[in-house]
């Protein structure tokens, strides 16, 4: 055993030994290890929540790679961009009449035997290929001090020179992440609507400055993203979903070449691991993760540095009037805008019923040119990249629609699945600017395209590409349509023609306000809604009286003015609706087809 017993921060693996030979001693048959933990997890728990550890646990990103040492305990959020099936390996064996074991660590310390040997016991674990949640936002970031935790960080290695990779294989990977969504600083005080911080630190003493020293750790990773294969054990597969966000915690491995008995038999050693996954994402490019205890993240879990506020009235209204205000502001004192795009920022998909998503509203704002998104657009793109965790702007045109494919689709010969830009986390925004669009022939894959993005926009699907069939994998995407016009590609829930009255100067906004309104428009869009009867009876005697004015009126028309009176309901905190706020969507309903 190397190092100290139970260090589970720096010598975790010996922390899984320790636990293990201390439940063989009690065990009478070997196989009762198989696909069970044996106190590993619980110690793992108690260490990082019991004892307070986590703040203590490194995180795995480019910025920290370099410092980051082998077989320590790290953590890392992503999204599960691809799932790679399973993977054989070596669990137990006899070491003369002792049992050890190898998991949670990539390698093979095994006995001279063959694959035949009853002293072995092979396992199986799951394999995740995670990237950086696609369109994160440079204000996102992990504590300092979990970062540069010097207990779990080594002195930068000396660098040397860097040898050219003509592996090829990740080239059609798609990272989806720039190196402005890497870096961040949340010790600005002000943050400005043009995206520049007031009074920003200086970058050159943060660890980015050394990733150059990185060249000798993992000579060939994506500095602008780094990916992470997970393995994952005694997990049930209903657990983690494709696109799903999590946050692992686990041992760290980047050993370019597994340790490996030269005495072991290599036929049976070919038939563990897997040699393609080895191949296209060899440890010099992708680190590996194993897995000790993971979670699902939500938008809320990302919003660092929120404050500690109780869902009290006149708390929640105000942030809802200053928001407003801002969001006036920026929109050019358009008012029913504004609301109609608080509204938007608040809406989620809470129910499926059939092929309709039901509590989605996308949003068309027309009469768009160069001019006004230079100014409006430009402006509302970095509200919204402030405001929300994960956002992405889409410029759509004929050659864009024509080129490049927005579903994931399967390789065969690589038996990976290519992400897609529409491969997204649940609660990203999407903003397609259709200003460019102009005249022109879409060829196949851009109508493949095209009815992609209605798929997504009218119910909330995107269809992936498996060759020889497709499957459409639920999202939760908010869209958001910037158009000359009414959008023909892209029919969107609400379409309001835009009308600025004046192009004021933003002002300056504290970062304390920012994460107020961060969580306030993460918590809001989190509650749960409720109709009393009474309620329902008015809204239904509403719908009858409106169905009998306008006859063009449908079942997505009524869906959607409740979707409408839900969320006005909750950009006041409240959780069932109420007839003020019923009175409220039904004005800014007649507000927006006054204008149509």
């Amino acid at each position: 055993m190397v190092g100290v017993a139970y260090d589970c921060l720096l010598n975790p693996q010996g922390a899984v030994r320790s636990t293990f030979q201390n439940a063989i001693c009690k065990a009478s048959d070997p196989a009762a290890f198989d696909g069970k933990d044996w106190g590993v997890i619980d110690l793992f728990k108690q260490f990082l929540y019991d004892d307070v550890g986590l703040s203590q646990v490194p995180v795995l990103n480019p910025s920290s790679i370099a410092r980051l040492k082998s077989n320590t305990l790290v953590r890392f959020r992503g999204m599960i961009q691809d799932m790679l099936g399973n993977e054989l390996y070596v669990g137990m064996y006899k070491d003369g009449e002792t049992w050890r074991t190898n998991k949670f660590g990539d390698f093979f310390q095994l006995p001279m035997a063959t694959g035949s040997s009853p002293d072995m016991r092979v396992w199986e674990r799951r394999l995740l290929y995670c990237v950086p949640v696609p369109g994160q936002n440079s204000w996102i970031e992990y504590s300092s001090e979990s970062l540069l935790n010097p207990s779990s960080i080594s002195s930068s290695p000396p660098r040397e020179k860097r040898h050219r990779d003509d592996d090829t294989a990740m080239d059609d990977i798609d990272m989806q992440v720039t190196n402005e969504e890497v870096h961040a600083s949340t010790s600005n005080k002000k943050m400005r609507e043009d995206g520049i911080a007031s009074n920003s630190s200086n970058l050159g003493d943060t660890p980015t400055a050394d990733i150059g020293s990185a060249t000798s750790v993992l000579p060939y990773f994506d500095r602008t993203s780094l990916p992470c294969l997970v393995k994952i054990y005694d997990s049930p597969e209903s657990d983690l979903k494709l696109n799903d966000v999590f946050e692992f915690i686990g041992v760290l491995t980047f050993d370019p070449e597994c340790s490996v008995d030269k005495n072991v038999d290599n036929d049976f050693l070919g038939n563990l691991g897997d040699d393609d996954t080895e191949t296209q994402m060899p440890p010099t490019k992708v680190p590996r993760l194993h897995c000790l205890i993971h979670k699902k993240l939500s938008n809320q879990d990302f919003i660092s540095g929120s404050p500690t506020l109780e869902l009290k009235s006149h708390l929640v209204k105000e942030m809802r009037e200053t928001l407003l205000r801002h969001l006036t502001t920026i929109l050019g004192n358009d008012g029913v805008a504004a609301n109609l795009m608080l509204l938007h920022l608040l809406s989620k998909v809470h129910a499926r019923v059939d092929s309709t998503a039901v509590g989605k509203l996308s949003l068309n704002l027309t009469c768009f040119n160069k001019e006004t998104l230079s100014v409006y657009g430009h402006r509302l793109n970095l509200a919204l990249k402030n405001l929300l965790p994960f956002t992405h702007c889409v410029p759509l045109t004929v050659d864009y629609l024509n080129k490049i494919p927005l579903a994931p689709k399967k390789n065969y010969q690589t038996n990976r699945l290519v992400s897609g830009i529409l491969q997204l986390a649940e609660g990203s925004h999407l903003t397609i600017d259709e200003t460019q669009l102009q005249e022109g022939r879409l060829n196949p894959i851009g109508l493949e395209n095209a009815r992609v993005l209605q798929s997504l926009l009218e119910q909330q699907k995107v269809e992936y590409d498996f060759t020889y069939y497709k499957m459409d994998m639920p999202a939760d995407i908010q869209l958001l349509v910037l158009s000359e016009g009414k959008s023909n590609i892209l029919p969107a829930d609400l379409v309001l023609p835009f009308r600025p009255l004046s192009v004021d100067a933003v002002q300056d906004v504290e970062i304390e306000v920012l994460q107020s309104w961060r969580w306030y428009l993460a918590t809001m869009r989190s509650l749960s809604h409720s109709i009393t009867q009474e309620m329902q009876k008015v809204v239904e005697d509403d719908l009858v009286a409106a169905r009998q004015a306008d006859r063009s009126l449908g079942s997505l028309d009524f869906s959607r003015f409740l979707t409408m009176g839900r969320l006005v309901s909750l950009s006041f905190g409240e959780t069932t609706l109420n007839l003020e706020h019923w009175q409220m969507a039904k004005e800014l309903e007649r507000l927006r087809k006054e204008r149509l």
